[in-house]
């Protein structure tokens, strides 16, 4: 090739004889030349051409480094959509135990269905799990086509990064420390994995560790912040997409050449975290072998407590006596079970093989209680007192005294020894919320007749402990023959009621001490008399009903402390304000004293509150801006955002987006209600909500029962004082991350499984390694998962309860009579 090349300029010489021995040389000395620079060029070119390879690999070592920084920042400090509610956690002036840290206003979720997500944001579905055609194209990874400034590749890479978050079982789940990890230590391995990983652009990407095409594509616009920033702000109207910045044009290609990936290969996070989850996945649930059968209350049927029980007197045997270690067997279904007729027919008939008790039919079906009509037990609208129908009765009370006022002035009512609970069922007409208690005693089921149909109501007994309410919250209290001895011991239990009544609030008794003149009904109604005098309690009218032959007294609270100041004598005595707290209801001995009634108009029961309807939506008068609330805004600001959020995730989710059809939703529970915004926003349908909180939570209940809700205390690491099957819909918000720690998390599900009826629908917010537990544990029962989301390492669920029951057997010794 020299020798061509040279001859060519030869040639143009050869003409001029003279010049030979001057080319001969030439030629000669330009010979030399060649074989010099060609024994040199396999060690110099080498040399040069290394050095930029070299600072190539470095400068991507960086940015890659950089990159996993960047990204480890961004998915664990970006909160999407969520409010700042949903980084706070439980905390403020209202804590009765301990503050807690996790989440209220949880908008991290889509507040619309999986399947009604719009077009842009469907790269964050994660139950659908969509094949993409472009994967098995070993080049369509590579290429950068940008929708919206974002790389269509990036989104693809996104997506499948999604998938492989998802289990075989359908659970979503969040790895985001993990992955970023890996993604940073797989970017710096040497470059003999470079090949492999350029001639397997086919492998897919849940082969690949989670996080690590975001790692590389950091980098790449870090030198674009402003536009990065834009596309951030487009994100938080398109949920997650923005959140995720990609390489274009030709640095694209030169990250997927210089970037080792891990090819078919499974990372040993990967695997170890598979096994651990599988190993978390087996459990073997068992069916309760219990005296109780179908209706089984671990705190009221432990038998071998009760026999222990040193006195009876006072109803001991009919409170709660929970076992050491709460069950994890589940409750059968009694034979021959069905879906329960839906409201407000549920009111008036159930199937009989629902509750299959006949016993209070006998005793009481001629007050209209129940019947046995064929396949139903049909229920009148009768009771002890208003043998002719409950709202005829409701009505005579309003005559009797109009400034009750059902559904304006009283909204919640509390009405004791209920029955089936017809008062509380008809009082629904009026507008009116009742509280029903009775005791699972020898009125065989009668609380399970109410919750059949459809009525609120708990098993509880006036014994020697404090009812699980606050103090100050009932707008009327309603005893109808309720059989309750309130004149004894000092009038201790009627002044439990007085504790729990509303300074203002009325007391209705109707029971024959107030018509019958028998020397035994004279004896109570004059203790009645000096008690309630005593108590300050004013005797407002006493009027008989002529079509049900009863006659009713009303009493109303002191809204001041003047009367209890002018007593000659202290009895019964005021309760000390250092020692008794009048709030303090969970396991706490009653005692025969009175709180004062609080007069300074900040302090809560001070006022009455706003006419219902507009008391809902009103921020409570005692709520001030010095007070931080549970999300650590101040009081007043925490209530309105609790109920706007509420009002939206029920609108543009919950009613439409779930799959429930509403219809045949009647009893709801709300098992983390702090401040009721989730009960509120569903005022306009035709549900009640037991509003339940916890214990070791803010005491927020109060709140809820200015506004015009009920609920009551609870410890979950117990269970419930209801009977099963007694719920349509459980709503679960942060409940069970926040009491895995301290109660036995499987105890607590199977108490979910207990009272949530057949093909009823569990709703739970969590994060989501809980919400992985609990998917896996409703799976293990057969459940069915309707719908799971994920972001951000917050997670959404809807499982829908089924007719399964195990096939061995667990005995529960403490319930075996």
């Amino acid at each position: 090739m020299a020798l061509g090349k040279y001859t060519r300029v030869d040639g143009r010489r050869s003409s001029t004889n003279y010049c030979s021995t001057a080319t001969l040389v030439a030629f000669v000395s330009l010979c030399l030349v060649g074989v010099w620079m060609m024994t040199t060029s396999s060690v110099v070119p080498v040399q040069k051409s290394d050095v930029p390879a070299q600072e190539t690999k470095d400068e991507v070592k960086q940015q890659v480094g950089e990159s996993n920084n960047g990204i480890t920042r961004q998915f664990e400090d970006s909160s999407g959509d969520l409010t700042d509610d949903a980084n706070k956690g439980d905390g403020g002036g209202f804590t009765q135990d301990e503050k807690n840290p996790n989440p209220q206003d949880n908008t991290a979720f889509p507040e619309k269905p999986l399947e009604n997500v719009p077009d842009e944001n469907q790269e964050e579905k994660p139950e659908e799990k969509p094949i993409n055609e472009e994967e098995s194209k070993p080049e369509d990874g590579s290429k950068t086509e940008t929708e919206n400034g974002e790389s269509k590749s990036g989104n693809e890479d996104e997506e499948s990064k999604r998938e492989d978050a998802n289990s075989d079982s359908g659970e979503t789940k969040t790895d985001g420390s993990e992955n970023s990890d890996d993604g940073q230590g797989n970017s710096e391995e040497d470059d003999s994995e470079k090949k492999p990983e350029e001639n397997s652009t086919e492998t897919k990407d849940e082969d690949k560790v989670d996080g690590q095409i975001e790692n590389m594509d950091q980098k790449e616009n870090k030198d674009s912040e402003e536009n990065s920033g834009e596309r951030k702000e487009d994100g938080e109207a398109k949920e997650q997409g923005s959140n995720e910045v990609f390489p274009s044009g030709g640095q694209s290609e030169l990250l997927n050449e210089t970037t080792t990936q891990n090819g078919a290969f499974l990372t040993q996070a990967a695997e170890s975290r598979k096994e651990k989850e599988g190993q978390q996945t087996v459990y073997s649930w068992k069916v309760c072998n219990v005296t109780a059968g179908p209706d089984y209350i671990p705190c009221l049927d432990n038998l071998q407590a009760i026999k222990s029980l040193p006195s009876t007197k006072h109803y001991e045997h009919r409170e709660r006596h929970c076992p050491n270690e709460p069950p994890t067997c589940l409750v059968l279904l009694p034979e021959g079970y069905k879906r329960p007729m839906t409201w407000p027919t549920s009111r008036d008939k159930i199937w009989y093989y629902n509750v299959p008790h006949t016993k209070l039919a006998k005793l009481k079906g001629h007050q209209n209680w129940v019947k046995v009509s064929g396949e139903f037990l049909t229920f009148p609208g009768g009771g002890t007192q208003f043998k002719h129908g409950a709202l005829h009765y409701i009505e005579f009370i309003e005559e009797a005294m109009p400034d009750i006022a059902w559904g304006k002035r009283s909204r919640v009512v509390l009405d004791v020894g209920c029955g089936v609970a017809s008062f509380g069922g008809f009082l629904f007409d009026k507008d009116v919320l009742t509280m029903s208690f009775a005791p699972k005693d020898e009125h065989e089921a009668q609380v399970q007749f109410a919750l059949e149909r459809g009525i609120p109501a708990i098993s509880a007994v006036m014994g020697t402990k404090r009812l699980p309410f606050p103090a100050m919250v009932f707008d009327v209290v309603h005893c109808a023959r309720c059989r309750v001895p309130w004149h004894i011991e000092g009038g201790k239990l009627l002044l439990e009621l007085n504790r729990v009544l509303r300074p203002g609030g009325f007391f209705v008794w109707s029971a024959t001490p107030v018509y019958q003149k028998l020397a035994d009904d004279v004896q109570i109604w004059n203790a009645m008399m000096e008690l309630t005098k005593s108590m300050c309690w004013e005797l407002v009218v006493v009027k008989r009903d002529e079509v049900n032959g009863v006659a009713a007294a009303i009493y109303r609270k002191p809204t001041s402390n003047d009367c209890y100041d002018k007593r000659l004598q202290n009895e019964p005595p005021m309760c000390s304000s250092d020692s008794e707290d009048a709030n303090a209801a969970w396991n706490v001995p009653l005692q025969a004293c009175m709180h004062k009634v609080p007069v300074d108009t900040s302090k809560r029961g001070s006022q009455w509150p706003e006419q219902w309807p507009a008391r809902l939506n009103k921020t409570p008068y005692w709520l001030t801006n010095s007070e931080v609330g549970v999300y650590g805004r101040p009081a007043p600001e925490d209530f309105v955002s609790d109920y706007e959020h509420w009002k939206r995730v029920v609108t543009k989710s919950y009613l439409n987006g779930m799959g429930i059809s509403w219809s045949e939703v009647r009893n709801v529970m709300d098992m983390r209600a702090v401040y009721g915004g989730f009960a509120a926003a569903l005022r306009e349908l035709n549900v009640w909500v037991m509003n339940v909180v916890s214990i070791d939570a803010p005491d927020t209940l109060p709140i809820l029962y200015e506004r015009g809700l009920f609920g009551i205390y609870h410890n979950w690491c117990e269970s419930f004082s209801t009977y099963p099957r007694s719920y349509d819909l459980l709503h679960a918000d942060h409940i069970f991350s926040k009491i895995k720690n301290k109660c036995n998390l499987v105890a607590v599900v199977a108490e979910a499984d207990r009272i949530l009826r057949p093909e009823g629908k569990l709703i739970v917010r969590d994060d989501v390694e809980t919400l992985g537990q609990v998917e896996t544990m409703l799976r293990s029962m057969n459940w069915e998962i309707r719908m799971t989301y994920s972001k951000e390492k917050e997670g959404l669920l809807c499982a829908q309860k089924t007719m399964w029951r195990p096939t061995e057997v667990e005995t529960i010794l403490s319930a075996i009579a």
